[in-house]
């Protein structure tokens, strides 16, 4: 389903994804890890087509982001974590319209995302009177409109209390059934209990990937330990890994 290959991205001198190649396969949830400013977000933006890569190519389904971005846009959900809405919208007018410039009917499959999502209680809500995890579900919602085969999610329980995370994951694991997921956070327990398969980013390079078994050798290590000391790592200049003792 999505495939890059020595994928790099400079902004000025500084690499923030370099030399990056992965494949995430149909049907799987991926979880993206890696600490803050690795590389996690402007690789999502890369695959999305909101940047270019410098080097490298990227596919998604039989698709370039390069060749074909428009065909790419419409195979992708995509929930960055800033989740940039409409304040002054209600959220079914904020729905309403982002399923007009998806070219998607409002019916039965629609009615049952609102449900799922859980907003029909404040359907006829001003976006900008909403709790942050209910602005979460409308961009989730926003995502799956137009039933994405690609959907891309960035920290996407930010915000919401413990009986919504438990519903948001239950949600993302139905949705990995028919869907391609990628899903990026720093909660490594909603990894753990969520993706089938787990990537590691340092420094815009691709550190360690596996399932949560193969990376925690079975179990005889904490995912979060692994995570610590894959990322504390330094580079020499030429990109060579120094590992730091301490």
């Amino acid at each position: 389903m999505l495939e890059l290959e020595q994928v790099s991205k400079k902004f000025g001198a500084t690499y923030a994804v370099r030399e990056l190649s992965l494949s995430v396969a149909r049907g799987e949830i991926l979880g993206f890890l890696g600490p803050n400013g690795a590389g996690k977000t402007t690789t999502m933006r890369l695959i999305t087509g909101y940047l270019a890569p410098d080097r490298g190519s990227i596919k998604v389904g039989s698709y370039r982001v390069a060749e074909n971005p428009l065909a790419v846009k419409r195979m992708i959900g995509y929930l960055p974590e800033d989740n940039p809405l409409y304040p002054f919208f209600r959220v079914g007018e904020y729905l309403q319209f982002i399923a007009g410039v998806r070219g998607v009917e409002k019916g039965t499959a629609f009615d049952e995302l609102v449900a799922r999502c859980g907003l029909k209680e404040v359907w006829r809500q001003n976006i900008n009177t909403l709790s942050k995890g209910y602005r979460q579900r409308v961009g989730l919602a926003a995502a799956l409109l137009h039933d994405p085969a690609l959907l891309i999610l960035d920290e996407p329980t930010s915000g919401l209390d413990p009986n919504q995370i438990l519903e948001i994951r239950q949600l993302i694991k139905e949705l990995g059934e028919k869907k391609t997921v990628i899903l990026s956070t720093h909660i490594l327990s909603e990894v753990e209990a969520t993706c089938s398969r787990i990537v590691i980013i340092n420094r815009g390079r691709l550190v360690a990937e596996g399932t949560l078994k193969e990376l925690t050798r079975g179990g005889r290590k904490k995912l979060e330990d692994v995570f610590h000391q894959l990322t504390q790592e330094e580079e020499d200049q030429d990109g060579n890994k120094i590992k730091n003792e301490t």
